[in-house]
């Protein structure tokens, strides 16, 4: 392939960023990943990922993706111990969003494997992949300080510093791409170059977790992944995810300032009232592993870029530094993957105007991820927030089809499709899935109909 340019700069390798960078090595002489953090040789934790000690979720169409650019990693996640749950029974899952639990009976056509790695052992294999293509550098232990500027049309390089000896020195690139995350300093350096800041949106979340690292006994539970997400008037959940080498993670949740406890018997205590009793007593009976890790969230947040009339030639914005989702839904590193794809279809046809298109472009998959985060959110009255006529109409649909999928392995697949981007919001009101939404709703109300003469029968 034909390279645009000399060299790219990601700041940041987060999944993100080394994301971007994998489709960024097509596109350029050389790729340099500047990371703050001393980067392990084995998978780890580190300082930069604090929610790495947390659950995280490679939705369906992120596997997907990542496949694609790291030919052979799922097959190495597998073969690391990495859970897949690629028979599609429904029996291996235990997910109950909203205050419906999805249908645990019955096999799913078709099914779409699930892969369950921890986010240490999946950060370690695409790094150690990335590493291995030529033209990519890996500047670890490094910070870019300032991003530089020939005149304020285009960023030209930044200025990066060796955080253990001090030194500096200036790199020079076609395209920086800022993968930072959340706390991202691009929108000050924009206000510095006389761009403005991007608007930005927000939903207030408050959402706190605290995760313990066991391990159980093979074989102990059939479920591969158990989440009980928050309904309205209990804004609090649960999720047990198998990872490789008979690991789980056990994390509970708070939302709108219900705070999770921090020590694992408080944690058991508090997901007793809704978390199922046979999963309880194998974390009862599990080893911990280290101690609690504790992580909060304030809002989704997402900065309009692709809203901004301006912006300089040469920077990108990139994964969470864009837009960061309430964590329960697990969607960030999908959409990452999304971000991913999408910068390879601007970079197909050069880089002429490539933020402007970028950032449109990506705002298509960012958007459906916020739908869906921010929909969920807004439909517990404990989060504040307006709830426009399409969230009122969305939700109540929604609402409808998850009744329906207590009951309807059709509806409940489709359902999982759309929340794991495979399919489009608007599958889920295609008439056979909506024919079949109707029918189970009419069926639920019949039976909740002759439940109390049924009652009164037996008295």
């Amino acid at each position: 392939m034909t390279k645009i340019g000399d060299h790219a700069v990601v700041v940041g390798a987060s999944i993100g960023g080394l994301l971007a960078a994998r489709v960024l090595t097509d596109f350029y002489g050389t790729v340099t990943v500047v990371e703050r953090d001393v980067l392990p040789d084995d998978p780890g934790h580190r300082r930069g990922v604090p929610q790495g000690r947390h659950g995280h979720a490679l939705l369906a169409r992120g596997s997907q993706i990542m496949g694609e650019l790291f030919p052979g990693l799922l097959d190495e996640l597998v073969a690391g111990s990495a859970p897949v749950l690629a028979d599609g029974d429904f029996s291996r899952f235990y997910f109950s969003p909203g205050g419906h639990l999805i249908v645990r009976s019955g096999i799913a056509r078709d099914p779409d494997p699930v892969y369950v790695p921890s986010r240490p052992f999946l950060e370690g294999q695409v790094r150690r992949r990335l590493r291995a293509i030529a033209n990519v550098t890996m500047m670890d232990g490094h910070g870019i300080v300032e991003l530089t500027a020939a005149d304020r049309d285009r960023v030209t390089g930044g200025r990066v510093v060796n955080r253990a000896g001090g030194g500096s020195r200036t790199l020079t690139a076609d395209l920086v791409v800022d993968a930072t995350g959340r706390g991202s300093r691009t929108p000050a350096f924009l206000e510095h170059l006389g761009y403005g800041r991007p608007d930005e949106d927000h939903v207030v979340v408050d959402v706190a977790y605290a995760s313990q690292l066991l391990r159980i006994p093979p074989r102990t539970l059939r479920e591969g992944i158990v989440l009980v997400g928050a309904r309205p008037g209990r804004p609090t959940g649960m999720a047990l995810f198998g990872y490789e080498n008979d690991t789980w993670l056990f994390t509970v949740a708070g939302m709108a300032g219900r705070e999770p406890p921090r020590e694992l018997a408080e944690m058991i205590a508090f997901a007793e009232e809704f978390g199922p009793a046979h999963v309880l007593a194998a974390i009862r009976d599990a080893e911990p592993i280290g101690e609690v890790a504790r992580h909060r969230l304030p809002s989704n947040q997402w900065r309009r870029y692709d809203r901004m009339r301006r912006f300089p030639d040469g920077l990108l914005v990139f994964g969470d530094a864009i837009c960061s989702f309430n964590p329960l839904y697990g969607q960030g590193m999908t959409v990452a993957a999304l971000e991913a794809v999408t910068l390879r279809g601007c970079l197909q046809r050069g880089d002429r105007d490539l933020p402007r298109r970028f950032f449109r472009a990506a705002s298509k998959p960012i958007s459906v991820a916020w739908q869906i985060a921010v929909g969920a959110d807004l439909a517990l009255p404990e989060v504040e927030g307006p709830r426009p006529l399409p969230v009122r109409i969305s939700n109540a649909y929604v609402e409808k089809v998850l009744t329906a999928a207590e009951s309807d392995t059709a509806v409940a697949r489709q359902f999982l499709r759309v929340t794991g981007f495979l399919d489009p919001p608007a599958r889920l009101v295609h008439p056979t899935v909506m024919a079949r939404v109707v029918i189970a709703n009419r069926r639920r109300r019949r039976r909740a109909n002759r439940a109390p003469a049924m009652t009164g029968a037996v008295r």
